[in-house]
C-alpha cells in the first residue's frame, strides 16, 4: 500500500469510493482545497474547552445584536485528513451568514486539528467532539435553541449527532453520501436543508439527490447546478440561499418529531 492509498484507507475511504483518483492528500494541500480565509473572521472568543480526547479549539463569532434567546449555530468543518479546519471558506461563510441573521455562531476544530488534541476517528470521535461543544454552549446559554450545520465531512458528523445534540434545525452542505455510511445515521425529524453543487467532483451529486429523495421526511433541497464542491465563486449564493430560506425562523421556537413535520407541511 502506497502513502496515498494508506491516507485514503485511514480516512475511511474504500476502493469503491467515487472520489476522483487524482485527489490525493498532497495535491489537496497544494491546491488549497480546504484552505482558510485570508481575512480574519469577526470573532468573539477563542477558547480551549474540555473534549473527550483532550482540549478542543473553539472560535465564536457573536454579532452585537445577539440575544440569549436566539439560536446558537454550531458549524462542523470538512475532513481533517484533507486539510479541513474551522477556518475553511465554506465554514466561514456559514458562520458569517448566521451572524448576519443575529445568531451566535460557533466553529471548532475536530480532534487532531489545530490546537485540538487527539487523532482522526472516522466520524465517531468527531461526533463526540461536536457534542462536547454543544454541551459547553448549552450550559452558557440554556435558553438558546441549537442550529447545527456541517460542510462535507462535517455534514456527516452533524447529521450523525443531531439527535443527541438536540438540534432544532439542520443544514448539510455537500453531504458525502458516497464516502460514508449514511444508512446508519438517525432519521431527521426537524426542519432541515441540504445544499448541493451540480459540478461537485468529490461528493457525487446524483447520489446526494437520490439520498435526499429517499428520506422519509425530505429536506428542503437547494441545487446549485454550476457550483463545485467548494462553491468557488458561489459562496455569496450559498449565503443568500441560507439567509432567504431561514432568516424568518430566527426567534421562532421549533417543534420536534411529529410537530416539526406538521409545521413544514
Amino acid at each position: 500500500m502506497n502513502d496515498n492509498q494508506k491516507i485514503r484507507s485511514d480516512a475511511g475511504f474504500s476502493a469503491r469510493d467515487t472520489m476522483a483518483d487524482d485527489f490525493y492528500f498532497s495535491e489537496l494541500q497544494e491546491r488549497h482545497l480546504y484552505d482558510g480565509m485570508e481575512e480574519d473572521v469577526c470573532s468573539g472568543e477563542e477558547l480551549l474547552i474540555d473534549g473527550p480526547a483532550g482540549p478542543l479549539e473553539v472560535l465564536t463569532s457573536c454579532p452585537d445584536c445577539y440575544e440569549d434567546s436566539r439560536p446558537i449555530a454550531v458549524i462542523c468543518h470538512p475532513h481533517p485528513l484533507y486539510g479541513g479546519s474551522m477556518k475553511n471558506k465554506v465554514v466561514h461563510i456559514l458562520s458569517e451568514t448566521f451572524n448576519d441573521m443575529g445568531l451566535l455562531s460557533v466553529t471548532f476544530n475536530f480532534r487532531g486539528v489545530g490546537k485540538s488534541a487527539g487523532r482522526f476517528d472516522h466520524g465517531r470521535g468527531e461526533t463526540e467532539d461536536m457534542l462536547a461543544v454543544v454541551r459547553y454552549f448549552r450550559e452558557r446559554h440554556p435558553r438558546a435553541p441549537l442550529w447545527l450545520a456541517g460542510f462535507s465531512f462535517g455534514a456527516y458528523v452533524a447529521i450523525r449527532g443531531h439527535h443527541q445534540a438536540g438540534a432544532e434545525r439542520l443544514l448539510l452542505v455537500a453531504p458525502p453520501v458516497n464516502m460514508f455510511d449514511f444508512s446508519e445515521v438517525p432519521k431527521v425529524d426537524v426542519p432541515w436543508m441540504v445544499v448541493q453543487g451540480g459540478r461537485d467532483d468529490i461528493t457525487e451529486p446524483r447520489q446526494v439527490s437520490k439520498w435526499v429523495h429517499d428520506q422519509p421526511a425530505r429536506p428542503e433541497y437547494r441545487w446549485m447546478a454550476d457550483a463545485d464542491h467548494f462553491f468557488h465563486g458561489r459562496l455569496n449564493r450559498l449565503r443568500d440561499t441560507v439567509m432567504n430560506r431561514w432568516s424568518g425562523a430566527v426567534g421562532q421556537k421549533e417543534g420536534f418529531g411529529a410537530d416539526a413535520r406538521a409545521a413544514k407541511r
